[in-house]
């Protein structure tokens, strides 16, 4: 397989057999001209969604450490009004937050009605680094496939589309952006010597992502596999995605109050 792609559920993925650089043939100049037409869109439709009032959207965003999840947001969101959108990054959980059952924390950050929101990492999270790092056992983590499947379940039922997007990025790709992070005085702040810890742990970090892309990816919340290593492609394809969802919603504005036409004014 070489292309973004909604695999059936219950087939078996391998992100091994995914070209992270697949492009569909185009140029950047090409790439970036539809990209600015998708994002450009986004301003309308996302402010009708937030004056309906009465659904919302769900992006969320997952990959390996710098696959783009900022860079991404960045990018697609650039026209989209800070009032109708929300954007929340989960980093390692609270004391507080551990009190509670893992989903306690994304439950509660899901958008309002009439919001745009955004997840830099999310649930996800809980399956794939709590696995690799073994800060759970195996009979805790396992189970919480069928708890994610059945909570995004209840998202869709109740007025949320859910977006989910695997940024797919190469080894060789990682290496680079993490020797750009190290050479560039304006990137050096975001390079950390764990990384390459747990760049070692690249295998691991696979295996844990295949089960969860291939048992999360249900009828109602579908996983979307984007090469990512071309940056201009993933952002294309990222803003395509929001704007064909949001297009399917087609939000429209709440009709007037009755008698408007007879307002005066002194």
């Amino acid at each position: 397989m070489s292309q973004p792609i909604n695999v059936p559920p219950g087939t078996k993925i391998r992100l091994e057999e995914f070209d992270a650089r697949y492009c569909e043939n185009l140029d950047r100049a090409a790439a970036e001209s539809l990209t600015t037409k998708y994002t450009g869109a986004l301003d309308d439709l996302t402010h009708r969604l937030y004056a309906e009032n009465r659904r919302c959207v769900l992006l969320i965003l997952q990959g390996m450490d710098t696959s783009g999840k900022d860079g991404t947001i960045r990018s697609v969101l650039e026209n989209v009004n800070p009032a109708c959108c929300r954007v929340v990054s989960f980093k390692a959980p609270s004391h507080e937050e551990l009190r509670h059952d893992f989903l306690w924390r994304i439950h509660k950050s899901v958008p309002r009605h009439g919001e745009l929101g955004v997840f830099n990492r999310s649930q996800y999270e809980d399956v794939g680094i709590v696995r690799v790092h073994k800060l759970v056992p195996k009979a805790v983590w396992s189970t919480r496939y069928e708890s994610i499947n059945a909570f995004e379940k209840t998202l869709v039922d109740n007025g949320t589309a859910l977006i989910k997007i695997y940024l797919h990025i190469s080894l060789a790709e990682q290496k680079e952006r993490l020797l750009s992070r190290l050479n560039d005085p304006t990137k050096r702040w975001k390079f950390n010597k764990q990384d390459l810890e747990e760049r070692k742990l690249w295998p691991e970090y696979t295996e844990a992502y295949n089960d969860a892309l291939t048992k999360c990816n249900t009828e109602h919340a579908p996983w979307h596999i984007v090469p990512a290593d071309r940056k201009w492609y993933r952002n294309l394809v990222v803003s395509r995605l929001l704007f064909e969802a949001l297009e399917r919603m087609n939000p429209q504005y709440p009709p007037a109050e009755p008698g408007l036409e007879n307002v005066l004014f002194e």
